[in-house]
């Protein structure tokens, strides 16, 4: 039993402690399927809001499921294009083109500041 403490202790220090590093950096995954109109608009729509609100401070990984399929079962992908949020956390998952700000501002725990 103190074994298991043991464990999920150094565990929640290293979540911490990773949380603490990228604090300031979102670390996003976007996974698409190929250069589908789908696929562009949610490169273009997710790339415009977070230069609009982060300004730089992130890290953005495209991903095409057609090129690294094994990428998929890592972080349970069932649909494309989906947007995996690691860091900061929470991690969240939004799912579809990006071209609704509100949410994706939500699942990125971002408020809108700007008006439209």
């Amino acid at each position: 039993m103190k074994e298991k403490n043991k464990i999920e202790s150094a565990a929640e220090k290293l979540n911490l402690a990773v949380s603490s590093l990228n604090k300031d950096r979102y670390i996003l995954s976007l996974y698409i399927t190929g250069s589908t109109c789908r696929s562009e608009l949610a490169i273009r729509n997710l790339k415009k809001i977070c230069e609009e609100y982060l300004e730089g401070g992130y890290d953005l990984e495209v991903i095409d499921l057609y090129q690294k399929p094994n990428l998929a079962v890592g972080d349970q992908i069932i649909a494309a294009p989906t947007l995996i949020k690691k860091f900061p956390l929470p991690f969240r998952r939004i799912i579809g083109d990006m071209s609704d700000k509100k949410k994706v501002l939500l699942g990125l725990d971002l408020k809108e500041i700007k008006e439209k």
